[in-house]
């Protein structure tokens, strides 16, 4: 069992998997940086000054706790909102991250294209008669001499 295991994971694809799966996490972590960090703010700007993260409908207000002295007399209420800004955020890195994958595939594409367009490697044109009856003539000079 412990063979049979060994086996699968030494296989290149299961290693290949792995390496992406983990440049894949960290590449998603840069784009989400560039968009909320470098890309939003600007289109905020431009757009009114809107914060994207801070676009929200609210569905409930929150309360705070009301305390008298050390006793709580109510406690707090959180607020209940639908944050669509933060739905435009991770849109917006979607479509980046589908953007640089299509660019990824469509290079290995065309190189994967222009390697099955390389021609095979000409193989030599059959002897002619007289090439085989030179042969033939040699083979059992050979064997006469032997």
């Amino acid at each position: 069992m412990f063979k049979e295991f060994k086996k699968f994971i030494a296989r290149g694809n299961v290693l290949e998997l792995a390496v992406g799966l983990v440049m894949g996490t960290y590449f998603g972590a840069i784009v989400k940086s560039l968009v909320n960090l470098i890309i939003m703010p600007p289109l905020g700007k431009i757009l009114g000054g809107v914060d994207f993260s801070n676009l929200k409908i609210i569905i409930q207000e929150g309360q705070p706790a009301v305390m008298q002295g050390d006793t709580e007399m109510s406690p707090a209420v959180e607020e209940i909102a639908v944050t669509y800004g933060n739905f435009i955020n991770t849109i917006i890195t979607f479509l980046i991250v589908a953007w640089v994958i299509f660019l990824v595939v469509k290079a290995y594409n065309k190189y994967m294209k222009k390697e099955e367009a390389k021609p095979e490697p000409a193989t030599p044109p059959p002897p002619s008669k007289e090439v085989e009856l030179l042969i033939e003539i040699r083979d059992e000079l050979r064997k006469k001499g032997a």
